[in-house]
């Protein structure tokens, strides 16, 4: 089984060689001649057009997307839909919001068009490694290509949540967790901060990511952080937002189900860019950390 992967940015390459190393044969395709580049460098077998990626296919063509969610993977939708064929697959493994993944599943339904999506994470390393995956899409569609996603995922990180639609929706509350955890770590390490004593951050961090209950990847990432700028002195305390919190702050409040830590630190990311604060400069950290989101520097004087 052949797969095209479009999308060879930081988390695209690092999966394709991934499934690479387990043996899968991968023809990949980015509109960023820098992208495709960097991908051959790496030993992935490139085409330059999207044209020359189908042709390169099975006869049942599976592509695997990792794109921008919006616009750019909508619209790559709708492209990709007049170039295949029935019982072809997409595979959308990018942030999109679970509604536009409806959609596109109902649009790609008409030309008989299976639509699979795939709610990733685990960042860059996970993405190389061994992501964790949370796919829906039609059961016929998901079992031609579940040996991939096995492959894709680390041990128990796959499952396959049921009906189109699921696996976005999964990653969006997924996301919503995650927002909530790292303001959390920001907020404390923000107090020790600003208390009367002199911690080490870095020594904090490995102590409490040995053994304690709040242990995790994310502690691990910050430890790592802290030992390269123990006080976060070369970053901006401003913090992005994915669009995933916001998706799901705004479906609890459609099921009126409270969520207000989440909905708080969504709120904190937007303050952010106002106030340079120690514990937005913990989470611009970590997210750079798991995602290589990037963060805003500190400018000089």
């Amino acid at each position: 089984m052949k797969i095209g992967f479009i999308g060879l940015g930081k988390m695209g390459l690092n999966m394709a060689l991934n499934v690479i190393d387990s043996g899968w044969d991968i023809v990949g395709f980015d509109v960023s001649p820098q992208a495709r580049a960097n991908a051959e460098e790496n030993q992935v077998n490139v085409v330059d057009s999207m044209d020359g990626l189908i042709d390169a296919l099975d006869d049942q063509k599976i592509i695997f997307l990792s794109t921008p969610a919006g616009e750019i993977t909508d619209n790559l939708i709708k492209e990709l839909s007049g170039k295949l064929a029935s019982k072809d697959i997409i595979i959308d493994s990018g942030n999109s919001n679970y509604k536009d993944s409806l959609k596109n599943y109902a649009f790609l339904k008409e030309s008989d068009i299976y639509f699979i999506d795939c709610g990733t994470s685990g960042g860059m390393e996970g993405a190389r490694n061994g992501a964790c995956l949370m796919v829906g899409g039609d059961e016929e569609a998901v079992k031609v290509v579940e040996p991939f996603f096995i492959d894709l995922a680390i041990e128990d990180g796959y499952l396959f949540a049921g009906a189109p639609g699921t696996g976005h929706y999964l990653k969006m509350v997924h996301n919503g967790i995650e927002y909530g955890m790292m303001q959390s770590i920001g907020e404390g390490f923000d107090v020790l901060n600003a208390s009367e004593f002199d911690f080490d951050n870095e020594k904090v961090a490995k102590v409490w990511n040995h053994g304690s209950v709040i242990r995790s990847w994310l502690m691990e990432l910050m430890e790592e952080g802290f030992q390269k700028d123990p006080q976060l002195s070369g970053i901006a305390g401003r913090v992005d937002a994915s669009g995933e919190g916001k998706w799901m702050v705004e479906e609890a409040l459609e099921l009126n189900i409270p969520v207000p830590v989440i909905a708080n630190s969504l709120f904190v990311r937007s303050a952010s860019k106002i106030d340079d604060s120690f514990s937005n400069k913990v989470v611009a950290t970590l997210r750079h950390g798991f995602g290589g989101h990037a963060v805003a520097k500190v400018e000089e004087k």
